[in-house]
C-alpha cells in the first residue's frame, strides 16, 4: 500500500510518532533505495523511550498492513484487472505489466481516498511536521545507518512539497507512476503513453470504486492490537 493508505488505518492515531512510523519504511525507501533496515528484529534498542517505542510500532503495523494486503484476493484480482488495461499501452515500452499494475491499484486507492474524502492529506503532513527529527535520527541510528543527511533532505523536501495533495487527479497519478518507473528504467514511457495510461486508468476507477473499501474494511479486521 502507498502512504495514504497505510494513514487511513492511523489516522485517527494523535500519536504522529506512530503516523510516521506506519509510513517510515516506505520514506526510507524512496530515499535511500538500497537501504534494507529491520527494527522489528531488535526490538529491545527502542521499546525504553516512548517516541522510539512509537517509531518502531507504526513500523511493524507498517509491515502488517503490507502483509495482508499483498495476500489478499482483492489484491491479486485488481491487479489482473489493471494488468489487462495496461497491456495494449506497454508494447513499446520495458515496463513490466505486473509491476505498472502492481503500483497502479496502490496509487488509485490512495486516490479514491483522497476524493471521497475518507482521509485528509493536510493533516497526515501536519503529524510529519511534529514528529521530532533528533528522534528520527535516533531510530535510524539504531536500525544501522550511518548517514542519515540524504534521508532527511528527502523528508524535508517530501513535506514542504505536500506532493500527495496532487493525489487529487488522476492525471497526476499517471505522472506519479512514471517517476517511480524511472527509479527502474532511464527512459519508461513515451510521453503519448502517459496520456494512454491516464485514460486507462479512468477506465480502471471505475471498477475500482465500486467495493476499494472492502479491502481496508478487511485490513481492519485482520490487524492486531
Amino acid at each position: 500500500m502507498n502512504f495514504l493508505s497505510h494513514y487511513y488505518f492511523e489516522s485517527k492515531n494523535q500519536d504522529s510518532n506512530m503516523v510516521i512510523g506506519t509510513v517510515l519504511p516506505d520514506l526510507v525507501k524512496n530515499a535511500h533505495k538500497d537501504w534494507n533496515l529491520y527494527p522489528q528484529k531488535q526490538e529491545e534498542l527502542f521499546t525504553k523511550e516512548a517516541a522510539l517505542n512509537s517509531l518502531l510500532k507504526g513500523w511493524k503495523r507498517h509491515l502488517e498492513v503490507d502483509l495482508i494486503f499483498h495476500s489478499s484476493d482483492f489484491f491479486n484480482e485488481q491487479m489482473a484487472k489493471l494488468k489487462q488495461l495496461l497491456l495494449p499501452i506497454l508494447k513499446d515500452s520495458p515496463v513490466r505489466p505486473s509491476f505498472l499494475s502492481h503500483i497502479g491499484v496502490e496509487l488509485v486507492l490512495d486516490h479514491l481516498l483522497v476524493v471521497n474524502r475518507r482521509v485528509n492529506i493536510n493533516e497526515f503532513y501536519d503529524h510529519l511536521q511534529a514528529v521530532d527529527d533528533k528522534s528520527l535520527h535516533t531510530f535510524l541510528t539504531k536500525c544501522g545507518s550511518t548517514d542519515t543527511e540524504q534521508f532527511f533532505k528527502f523528508l524535508n523536501s517530501f513535506k514542504s512539497s505536500r506532493y500527495l495533495l496532487s493525489y487529487q487527479k488522476l492525471e497526476n497519478i499517471s505522472y506519479a507512476l512514471q517517476r517511480i518507473c524511472m527509479r527502474l528504467w532511464v527512459h519508461p514511457f513515451k510521453e503519448e503513453t502517459v496520456f494512454l495510461l491516464t485514460e486507462q486508468l479512468e477506465v480502471y476507477i471505475h471498477i475500482l470504486e465500486k467495493d476499494y473499501m472492502d479491502i481496508f474494511k478487511e485490513i481492519e479486521a485482520k490487524l492486531k492490537d
